[in-house]
């Protein structure tokens, strides 16, 4: 029984002292899987296709449309279409290259329903404050509706985004993309952490320690060359995000063997 005891401590003081490996970099998928066959950017394909290689998560971008419709797609434009200013009839003849449409975002949450890995919502930037502030409204309610708020982590360029992010859903994780506030200012914000440009990272690598005494949590994209991911992981990123998500859990695994 001593021995048991013992070995429970001694489990209880390796996690809480980060000697395990749920203290490594975790992977997300970059507009989900899309660089394997039969997939494409932000398509269902690549969400379930990130989901098959148990990656901790897998981005996408949402716009509202003209008509207040979220759709999954990240260019601000599609077929000289800019997505923002015209109704959702006008997308649904694009075609994706793996053959798909464009996914609504109700598409594409029940497509998640059923599957593990996390949802790491980009909230496109939009024209105005306000319509920043109505899109936020519009997709946190639609998460909470598929009841997907605990697998979901927002991010956003758009600073009025990501604090109304954050007030409608205070419980969910949100990060600030734009590279252009410190660490200390984001805290201040209540945002979960950083998720900025590894090149932001690479001219600012105080961050990285800044950030963990703050608390906050530091991702880094879009890491697609092997040594860059091995640099990131060795400065202390949490996450890695990138379009080869098989290749970074490669590199965290081989980071963890050393």
């Amino acid at each position: 029984m001593k021995r048991i005891s013992f070995s429970l401590f001694f489990l209880s003081l390796l996690l809480s002292t980060g000697s395990v490996s749920a203290q490594q970099a975790q992977v997300i998928a970059h507009r989900g899987y899309w660089t394997v066959d039969g997939s494409a950017q932000n398509s269902i394909s690549s969400l379930q296709h990130a989901d098959s290689v148990e990656v901790y998560g897998s981005e996408f971008d949402v716009h509202l449309t003209a008509d207040d419709i979220p759709v999954v797609f990240h260019d601000s434009k599609v077929n000289e279409m800019a997505i923002q200013e015209v109704p959702y009839a006008d997308l649904q003849s694009v075609v994706l290259t793996n053959g798909e449409s464009i996914p609504t975002l109700q598409e594409y949450l029940d497509a998640a329903q059923g599957l593990n890995t996390r949802l790491i919502f980009e909230l496109k930037s939009h024209k105005t404050p306000e319509r920043d502030r109505e899109a936020a409204r519009k997709v946190v309610d639609m998460i909470d509706a598929a009841g997907l708020t605990g697998r979901t982590e927002y991010i956003a360029f758009s600073l009025e985004a990501a604090k109304a992010l954050h007030r409608y859903s205070p419980q969910t994780p949100v990060y600030y993309l734009n590279g252009d506030l410190d660490p200390q200012a984001v805290k201040a914000l209540g945002f979960a952490g950083i998720d900025y440009n590894y090149k932001v990272m690479q001219k600012n690598p105080d961050w990285f320690k800044q950030a963990k005494e703050l608390g906050l949590k530091v991702n880094v994209w879009t890491v697609n060359d092997p040594a860059v991911m091995q640099e990131m992981i060795e400065s202390g990123a949490d996450f890695i995000t990138t379009d080869y998500p098989e290749a970074a859990k490669k590199a965290v695994l081989l980071h963890s063997s050393k």
